[in-house]
């Protein structure tokens, strides 16, 4: 069964909400919404990583995310802390957080393998080339999906090797991140080969820039959720283990009708 990331935003820069969840009792309330959608994790974020966003200070970033964590793991919902920094990740797993979803695959903060290793949590490693200030100048690939592929196995093999259990790491090929449209697509088309490895994988397209190129002029960002959800959808027959999304209610439904074509049955249905 694939998964849904609900994404919770917890910044006042975000591309795809617009810091509509910036205070903490929003983020809070939001985060319950999604699981009460039909997340099966929330994932808390206190820093943008959309093109060109600044670094936020760890402080910053703790302030916004540690008590949004607290109180939705003490609501007993699986949450999961996005976030590069080492220190940042510790701190979520004290307050409850189950799931370290790191966009830089450990390469942002050396010290961020070593941790996953010591709390043997569960490790969203994402292919990643540089910050968001610099990514879009490292966009450049002869075969996207391949390379793409090939650097993210790497980085594989180099967090076993700082003590990282096989089984806990899950791939995400990092759909916008050092990729402009055209590679995107190239990753979509071969998302089988990377989960060839036998390790599961999250995806995360939702509302992503690269899908605008599908929508009519002047569409926001919210009006990418039905192409998000359709790859979710297509994600989901090929195997993903997860899909990393900001509309819940819609992926939900996609999921209901592929799980309902396959013939897998439909007892965990959202209720209307």
């Amino acid at each position: 069964m694939t998964r849904i990331m609900g994404v919770l935003n917890v910044t006042p820069d975000s591309f795809s909400d617009g810091g509509r969840w910036a205070s903490t009792d929003a983020a809070i309330a939001h985060g319950l919404e999604l699981a009460q959608q039909g997340a099966d994790i929330v994932d808390v974020g206190g820093e943008s990583t959309r093109p060109g966003a600044e670094r936020v200070p760890v402080p910053a970033e703790l302030g916004r995310v540690l008590p949004v964590v607290r109180e939705l793991a003490a609501a007993g919902i699986r949450v999961s802390i996005d976030t590069m920094n080492s220190e940042t990740a510790a701190a979520a797993l004290d307050a409850g957080a189950q799931i370290v979803n790191d966009v830089s695959g450990g390469l942002a903060d050396p010290a961020m393998g070593p941790l996953v290793a010591e709390r043997d949590v569960d490790y969203v490693a994402m292919h990643w080339r540089g910050h968001s200030r610099t990514m879009n100048d490292l966009a450049r690939y002869t075969d996207a999906a391949r390379e793409i592929r090939e650097e993210l196995f790497r980085r594989v093999d180099e967090l076993e090797r700082q003590g990282v259990a096989r089984r806990r790491i899950i791939v995400d090929p990092g759909l916008g991140f050092a990729k402009n449209s055209e590679h995107n697509w190239d990753v979509l088309r071969h998302l089988r080969e990377f989960e060839s490895a036998g390790l599961p994988m999250l995806l995360g397209a939702s509302r992503k820039r690269f899908l605008a190129d599908l929508m009519w002029v002047g569409a926001t960002p919210q009006d990418r959720d039905l192409p998000s959800a359709v790859i979710a959808a297509l994600a989901a027959r090929d195997g993903v283990w997860g899909v990393r999304v900001h509309d819940v209610v819609s992926t939900r439904i996609a999921l209901d009708v592929v799980r309902s074509w396959s013939g897998s049955g439909d007892d965990d249905r959202m209720e209307p």
